[in-house]
């Protein structure tokens, strides 16, 4: 098996108001745009973000475990700057994402935000100076 990852798919409840803050919010763009089913974006390369809609999801791949709290894994999308990751934080909060955490800076040596988008998924803003920060950039 080849080291990669082709699609992420998320179950959305609701893929009109998903759509809006993908497609209208962020101004991404769909590649494939099924009414009521599914959207598809392309996010890197070789990378589909998929937006499927939470029945259907479950029709296909079984039912989603529910409990409180949010869902064990972040999206992350890394910039070249800090400028850039406050300027994609208000971009995002202006399409009406959840302003999880403001940027700060971490630790390790970046620094880093955090928004949700309808459906509560956490995506990380941000700016990594090391080694394997400059390989995902484009």
């Amino acid at each position: 098996m080849d080291q990669r990852i082709s699609f992420l798919t998320l179950a959305v409840r609701d893929l009109d108001a998903s759509r809006r803050f993908y497609l209208d919010g962020l101004g991404w763009a769909a590649d494939l745009d099924v009414e009521g089913d599914v959207v598809m974006i392309m996010v890197g390369e070789h990378v589909v973000l998929s937006l499927w809609d939470r029945g259907h999801f479950e029709a296909e791949v079984g039912p989603i475990a529910m409990s409180s709290g949010i869902a064990p894994f972040t999206i992350a999308h890394n910039v070249a700057t800090r400028d850039e990751v406050d300027a994609v934080l208000a971009t995002a909060r202006a399409a009406g994402a959840d302003p999880v955490h403001d940027a700060v800076e971490r630790g390790w040596g970046g620094y880093t935000g955090y928004f949700a988008d309808p459906d509560g998924y956490r995506w990380e803003i941000a700016h990594n100076p090391g080694p394997i920060g400059e390989k995902v950039l484009p």
